[in-house]
């Protein structure tokens, strides 16, 4: 039974964003069932990559579970596919129909829109205080934590370990040694040295990896945005000039080089390096690719901050039933259920709990390198409305800062530009 302690948190008005974005319930009770009832809407994005291991099987398990011990509560979930989640849940905004919660990718312009719980006032003391500290403070605006992280992953580099040995390298600690490196894979007809994908899939995700690795990042210390900072000049110089113009990059320019061909090409055995995720883990085994993964290198040793990525869990005030979400998610981040959820889909734990738990189970030691990274992690800028006008603008420009006739400071300068003008729109 929950302590008044936890009680009083969940009275008042509450405006919450999540990782496990929930469907909101039409109505304020009694839908379908005996007086008193109450059904949640959740709207979830599938993980999966085939029916067989769709995340509307992950949900239907969980909210059984949950269902059979709350004979009052109904929760019904719609999974949908990233290319449509996120689009659905605006549209339900917009028509005044939003969901109980939602697991989508953003959660600041809804947060903007005081249209959220906040976190405090939905979940368990002991539940809020279990997230990885960077990605809760990451699901923060003004200080209040917004958005609920509901799946995380970060990168390493991973390289194809028989080209290496067949080239006599060791994996790379600085940027120098990953460019000779390449230069050696190149001259032993490697296709792609260094898959370099600044294509328009997630060009943003590369280019901070590399701004990060330079001693830079999208925003300074202060929170402000610092694109066309010294530091992040001189990263997209180096990679324009010591990589892509010497041709250690393939066939392919940056800028048409999106995430999930460079990843199919590794597992391919057609790549010596490439920032990777640990889901490459599983699609280069299958090709049958030996491969390691190594911290990112820096400008002198391997970087100090790796890119964090989390999509997020949101609660919607529209339709009440706070007491209930709350309920609803303090199991949702039980411990078994978010190990569940990490180990189906090759992605890192949001909560300590289970991060300590996958950080010492035999199961889990290919994931270690990258929990050991995580807390290391820094993230996209999320908290800010900004950012997603902002990712668009690096994914449609930050190719041609490391063409032949490319100018990194001009391009750099110019999303400065962007970023600036979006966010006093605000």
């Amino acid at each position: 039974m929950r302590g008044l302690a936890v009680q009083r948190r969940r009275t008042g008005t509450i405006a919450v964003v999540s990782a496990l974005g929930m469907t909101a319930v039409l109505g304020g009770c009694g839908l379908g069932g005996e007086s008193g009832d109450v059904t949640l809407r959740l709207v979830a994005a599938d993980y999966g990559d085939s029916k067989a291991n769709s995340s509307q099987k992950y949900w239907d398990k969980l909210v059984a579970d949950y269902e059979s011990a709350h004979p009052g509560v109904k929760v019904d979930v719609s999974v949908y596919s990233w290319n449509d989640v996120d689009r659905k849940v605006k549209e339900m905004v917009a028509d005044g129909d939003a969901p109980d919660m939602a697991q989508i990718g953003a959660y600041a312009d809804y947060a903007h829109d005081d249209l959220l719980y906040s976190a405090d006032e939905l979940l368990s003391i002991p539940t809020q205080a279990d997230f990885v500290s960077q990605l809760a403070t990451a699901g923060e605006v003004d200080s209040t934590q917004y958005g609920m992280p509901f799946a995380s992953s970060t990168r390493l580099l991973f390289y194809n370990k028989t080209l290496f040995s067949k080239a006599g390298l060791t994996p790379p600690t600085t940027w120098d040694e990953l460019a000779e490196d390449a230069a050696a894979l190149k001259a032993a007809g490697v296709k792609y040295p260094y898959a370099l994908p600044l294509g328009s899939e997630e060009a943003q995700a590369e280019t901070m990896q590399w701004l990060l690795s330079g001693g830079g990042g999208y925003t300074e210390d202060t929170g402000t945005y610092g694109i066309n900072s010294p530091a992040n000049i001189e990263t997209l110089t180096w990679l324009k000039d010591d990589l892509v113009g010497k041709g250690l990059t393939g066939p392919v320019a940056p800028g048409k080089l999106n995430r999930a061909d460079a990843f199919a090409a590794f597992a391919n055995g057609q790549v010596g390096m490439l920032n990777g995720h640990p889901t490459l883990m599983k699609t280069a085994a299958a090709k049958g690719v030996k491969f390691g993964m190594v911290p990112m290198p820096g400008v002198d040793g391997p970087t100090k901050y790796s890119m964090g990525v989390a999509d997020w869990m949101t609660a919607f005030k529209q339709n009440g039933h706070a007491e209930q979400i709350g309920d609803f998610l303090d199991f949702v981040y039980d411990e078994k259920n978010v190990l569940a959820f990490s180990r189906e889909y090759d992605l890192l734990p949001v909560t300590m709990s289970a991060s300590d738990a996958m950080s010492t189970a035999k199961q889990d030691q290919d994931l270690k390198p990258f929990l050991t990274e995580l807390t290391g992690s820094e993230l996209y800028p999320v908290g800010k409305v900004s950012w997603a006008e902002v990712s668009a603008a690096v994914k449609q420009r930050i190719g041609k800062a490391v063409t032949a006739g490319g100018s990194p400071s001009a391009i750099l300068n110019g999303l400065q530009s962007t970023a600036l003008m979006a966010e006093s729109a605000e």
